[in-house]
């Protein structure tokens, strides 16, 4: 039987960090062999296992082994395997899946940008276009189609999730219109009309996202007589005018852009106007270790950064917003109510 073993002593936690890669490509490699969709209820056997998701049964037996070390999955004392709480969230069929977002983090080129890491804190620059001779999403889109694909469920299923707690955090009781900028597919902003049924909504984002809107939103859907969809890059403008503007995810790529973006939110709204802005923050967050990956990561793909909450309440107020209440939408995420002075 494998147990999750007591917090170590420093020199063995250093060791068991040092080897975090392995733990990651475990990770991976059950989500690539869907071991945890063949795992029902029953204790099951790494042959029986094997011979569900076609691999070899020593093997296999291995990288539940490693992984029941952590946690994912769990090793009974006769030498089976069942599920626990974190190898349920690798199934694709449970609710708020983390299958696409093990995917995505784990994905080849990040094997490749990862030992850049001192490059990058040396220069403040990502290292993409010196590993691939092209920008981050440049390489996504024309070279690595899958990964790219992997992306999008990743990101779908990330904001799918964020979704539903951002429409019960928030209330647009005495709204007629809202605008989500950047919006992606549009979740956030069909959870807010269903959440309203008299409130109107604008999706801005790139034409390619847009495109393909969440189902909700398009021609036939249940919201698509009270939503508009713009095509547009909010950092050369924002030609939308609503009581409430929604921010989420997108002020993390460059200082640049966060000032572009904001200021062309102030630039179009009225005065008066209510701006919610959702990031995830490096510091005063349940979820350190991830946020702090995650700016990592950014630090390395495309040169960005995830915000603290001073540098992002000094960005709010360099673009002339007045800001608020700052509320935690869930472990990763916090909503900073922002008003247009009037």
């Amino acid at each position: 039987m494998t147990t999750v073993s007591p917090p170590p002593q420093p020199a063995m936690r250093l060791r068991e960090l040092v080897f975090g890669a392995a733990c990651a490509a475990a990770v991976r490699a059950a989500a690539q062999l869907r071991v945890a969709d063949a795992l029902g209820d029953r204790p099951t056997t790494a042959e029986e296992l094997a011979a569900a998701v076609k691999t070899e049964p020593r093997p296999l037996d291995r990288l539940l082994r490693t992984l029941s070390c952590y946690g994912i999955f769990e090793e009974t004392d006769d030498g089976k395997y069942v599920h626990t709480e974190m190898s349920r969230l690798l199934r694709e069929d449970t609710p708020n899946s983390l299958r696409y977002i093990s995917l995505w983090c784990t994905e080849p080129w990040t094997w490749a940008a990862w030992p850049r890491l001192d490059d990058a804190v040396r220069t403040g620059r990502s290292v993409f276009d010196d590993l691939y001779g092209k920008s981050f999403f440049e390489y996504l889109h024309q070279d690595a189609g899958d990964s790219a694909e992997v992306f999008n469920r990743a990101m779908t299923t990330s904001s799918k999730q964020s979704a539903q707690d951002l429409a019960d955090l928030l209330d647009l009781s005495g709204a007629s219109s809202v605008a989500d900028i950047g919006g992606g597919q549009g979740h956030v902003l069909a959870s807010l009309l269903e959440k309203y049924p008299a409130l109107e909504g604008t999706l801005l984002d790139l034409p390619t996202v847009v495109a393909n809107p969440d189902p909700r939103l398009r021609d036939g859907g249940p919201l698509a007589s009270r939503v508009r969809v713009v095509p547009g890059d909010c950092r050369e403008a924002i030609p939308v005018r609503a009581d409430v503007y929604i921010i989420k995810n997108i002020l993390e790529w460059d200082d640049e852009s966060t000032r572009r973006t904001l200021h062309n939110v102030v630039a179009a709204a009225r005065p008066g106007a209510r701006v919610v802005i959702i990031e995830n923050l490096v510091d005063d967050s349940p979820s350190m270790k991830f946020t702090t990956a995650m700016d990592l990561l950014l630090l390395l793909n495309v040169g960005g950064a995830k915000h603290t909450k001073a540098s992002l309440v000094s960005r709010m107020a360099e673009a002339g917003l007045k800001v608020g209440e700052i509320r935690e939408v869930n472990p990763y995420l916090h909503a900073f109510e922002c008003t247009v002075p009037e």
